[in-house]
């Protein structure tokens, strides 16, 4: 078994995540073989960049350490579609790995200047052959994975205008909230993109949240800190629940 003093040294960004992300790395490769440790290579990868590409051969796998990424779905209609990704520790292209896709079926772009781990799918793809746990493992992330897509998008569709948008505030925040204030730009057509709702409706929605006073705008950037957070969350659940 891999020590977590090891990882330490091996990884040394492991020491920028947050505990409970680093608690899930070292669980996840606590019984990796060596020579994948050693196949490892960290990137640092700045904001905007985007790292994976939809239609790209399944080269590398993706693990998010540090930071918030976006997956980008381009095959319904020929229409872009934005939405969140979980940052636990995950394979980015174990999906297609196991389901014996030979290329991405997504995009991906940090959201933030995020830390990846990179492992060329060879390497990983005999590690999972050769540990039953660790294909096992992998199997239930992954179903974890779609289980908590197939979620959004059911809250999704039973959401309307501010309460949409609150929903996408309160994702982020759990997502990436330093010091527990969430900060973010106000780029209608990105928030559009993430949400479906019309730049117009994002308009309203934020004016909404403004009233309700669940958000604040510092020039061009919202802002919820934790007590509007907790708030948000509430009001989701009373709306969800009277579904």
């Amino acid at each position: 078994m891999i020590s977590n003093e090891y990882l330490d040294r091996v990884w040394p960004f492991l020491r920028e995540t947050d505990p409970e992300r680093r608690k899930k790395f070292y669980i996840y490769f606590q019984n990796a073989p060596l020579w994948l440790i050693d196949c490892v290579s960290v990137e640092r990868i700045k904001k905007g960049t985007i790292f994976l590409r939809e239609g790209d051969p399944v080269d590398t796998m993706y693990f998010i350490a540090k930071g918030v990424i976006k997956g980008t779905d381009v095959r319904i209609y020929g229409m872009s579609f934005d939405y969140m990704i979980s940052v636990g520790v995950y394979a980015y292209g174990g999906m297609e790995l196991l389901m014996g896709l030979e290329r991405y079926q997504t995009s991906l772009q940090a959201l933030t200047d995020c830390i990846v781990l990179k492992i060329p799918t060879p390497q990983f793809a005999k590690w999972l052959n050769s540990d039953i746990s660790a294909l096992a493992q992998e199997a239930r992330l992954m179903g974890e994975y779609l289980l908590e897509q197939t979620y959004k998008v059911r809250a999704f569709l039973f959401l309307q205008g501010a309460d949409r948008l609150a929903m996408l505030l309160k994702t982020l925040y759990e997502l990436d909230a330093p010091d527990g204030v969430l900060r973010l730009d106000n780029n209608r057509q990105e928030l559009s993109d993430f949400t479906g709702l019309s730049v117009k409706t994002i308009t309203r929605a934020v004016q909404k949240l403004r009233r309700d006073g669940l958000v604040r705008k510092e020039g061009r950037v919202l802002v919820v800190n934790e007590e509007q957070y907790l708030r948000i969350k509430e009001n989701l659940s009373q709306v969800l629940s009277e579904e």
